[in-house]
C-alpha cells in the first residue's frame, strides 16, 4: 500500500463511504504478513516509498511466485532481481504482463504511475559488463527514471569514451559499471561534476579474484565524487541512482 492508497482509504472511512470492518480488513497485513518462509513488508512502499523488492538467487521458484502473489495482491509494484526463466514462467501464471530482462536477470510487473525523471546515465566498461549494467538500468527504472546507456566504453580504448563526452557531461547521476582493474570510474568521476556510483564486476581474469580488484580500486579512487557499491550490485546502484536523480524521494505507483 502506498501513501496515495492510504489517503484514499482513510478519507473512504471519514466520509463513511467504507466501513471500518472493510478498513481493517485492507489494513491487517501491515506492517508485514507472515507466510511462515517469509514476512512479506507491505509497509516498506511507506516508509521508503517502494515496495519490497525480491532477491531471488537461493529462493525456490515456488518461494518467489508466493512471495509475488502476495505483493501484487497488495497492489504494489514488482521487481525481482537475480531472476531465472523459470521464475519468470511462474510470475507470468500470475500477471500476463511480467516483464523478463534476460541479460539483467530482474522481473517487473507495472509500471510507475506519474512523471518520469530524466538524468540517469549507465555506463559499462566492456560488454562482458552489461548484465550487472542492466540490472541497474531495470532498478532505476522501475523507480520512475528514464535511463540512458553507454555501453563498451573501458579504458583499453579511452577514445569511446572521449567521444561520448556530451553525453557524460548532461547526465544527473551516473552508474559506471567495470570489472578487470576497475578503473572506468576514476576516469569518469575526473571528468564531471555529478555524482558517480562505481559498481565492481566479477569479471577478469585469476587476479581479479571475483571482483575484489575492482572493488578495492574503485575504493582508492583518486576523482573526488565517486561513491561504491559491492561486487555485481547493480540493483543497489540503480536504487542509489534514483534516490539522488530523485532528491525528494517520491517514488509513487
Amino acid at each position: 500500500m502506498n501513501l496515495d492508497k492510504l489517503k484514499t482509504l482513510l478519507e473512504g472511512v471519514q466520509h463513511g463511504d467504507i466501513d471500518i470492518d472493510a478498513a481493517i480488513q485492507s489494513l491487517r497485513y501491515l506492517p508485514f504478513e507472515d507466510i511462515q518462509f517469509s514476512k512479506v513488508d507491505h509497509h516498506r512502499q511507506l516508509r521508503n516509498g517502494f515496495p519490497e523488492v525480491i532477491f531471488c538467487e537461493g529462493k525456490t521458484v515456488n518461494h518467489v511466485k508466493e512471495i509475488s502473489r502476495r505483493i501484487l495482491a497488495a497492489g504494489n509494484l514488482l521487481f525481482a532481481t537475480r531472476a531465472t526463466q523459470e521464475i519468470y514462467e511462474a510470475v507470468l501464471t500470475l500477471d500476463a504482463s511480467a516483464h523478463f530482462n534476460e541479460l539483467g536477470r530482474t522481473i517487473s510487473v507495472g509500471q510507475p504511475s506519474g512523471e518520469l525523471h530524466d538524468g540517469i546515465l549507465v555506463v559499462s566498461a566492456g560488454t562482458s559488463d552489461i548484465p550487472v549494467a542492466e540490472e541497474a538500468v531495470e532498478t532505476a527504472q522501475i523507480l520512475g527514471n528514464r535511463v540512458e546507456r553507454l555501453y563498451d566504453v573501458g579504458v583499453a580504448g579511452l577514445h569511446r569514451l572521449l567521444g561520448n563526452h556530451e553525453t557524460l557531461v548532461k547526465a544527473r547521476v551516473i552508474i559506471v559499471v567495470a570489472g578487470m582493474e576497475g578503473a572506468l570510474p576514476s576516469v569518469v568521476g575526473g571528468l564531471v561534476d555529478k555524482p558517480v556510483i562505481a559498481v565492481p564486476t566479477s569479471v577478469g581474469y585469476g587476479a581479479s579474484f571475483g571482483g575484489m580488484a575492482a572493488l578495492l580500486g574503485m575504493l582508492n579512487t583518486c576523482a573526488a565524487g565517486v561513491t561504491v557499491v559491492n561486487i555485481d550490485n547493480g540493483f543497489g546502484a540503480g536504487y542509489s541512482a534514483a534516490l539522488i536523480n530523485q532528491s525528494h524521494g517520491d517514488f509513487k505507483t
